[in-house]
């Protein structure tokens, strides 16, 4: 069977041509869920109750051809909602260790983490950024994937991307500050600049 018999099997209630269609798209599935979730134990989660979900509302889907993109906006909202239980479920203590731990401030591979950058990104950006660069999906494969127009994806990925740079800049600068790199800059916030 073909992609779309395997759909449509799975659509009609065959199991085993549900599991078949889920083995065909496992790699992109897993990729997604990893760019979201950030270890294997959460992505291995969230793809289980991604596949439960689908099985129970899989006579919700009209077109087979659209399996792959409804499963994974499925998956898609099954990360994003474990992403905002985890957040909820952090005690403060771990915030308040995180920031204590920061001891060495010249440490310029931990600043400048991007993939933390992308995680404090907002979520309709990090969604993007996480297909375009992590995927490598088309910016018309992810506005089919996210029912949104073009233009949108495009305006939140130049959005995302532009927040990126900013605070790549911020640090960067933070860093030349704190190794003294800059002459002059004492004498002239003093007002003592020739």
């Amino acid at each position: 069977m073909d992609r779309d018999e395997c759909a449509a099997a799975a659509i009609r209630g065959d199991e085993e041509a549900l599991l078949k269609r889920i083995d065909m798209d496992k790699q992109q599935l897993y990729g997604i869920a990893y760019s979201y979730m950030r270890n294997e134990t959460d992505t291995l989660e969230a793809i289980q109750e991604t596949v439960c979900r689908v099985w129970t509302k899989r006579h919700t889907l009209r077109e087979p051809k659209f399996f792959t993109t409804w499963m994974i906006q499925i998956l898609i909202r099954v990360c994003m909602d474990e992403r905002k239980k985890k957040i909820r479920e952090k005690p403060v203590e771990a915030y308040v260790q995180r920031f204590e731990g920061e001891t060495h401030p010249d440490d310029a591979a931990v600043r400048l983490d991007l993939a933390a950058q992308v995680q404090a990104l907002p979520a309709n950006y990090r969604m993007v950024i996480a297909l375009k660069y992590y995927r490598d999906m088309t910016i018309t494969e992810i506005a089919e994937l996210l029912q949104k127009p073009d233009g949108t994806i495009r305006t939140w990925l130049n959005k995302a991307l532009r927040i990126l740079r900013s605070d790549m800049a911020v640090i960067k600068e933070g860093i030349q500050d704190e190794r003294g790199n800059g002459d002059g800059v004492g004498a002239e916030r003093s007002g003592y600049a020739e």
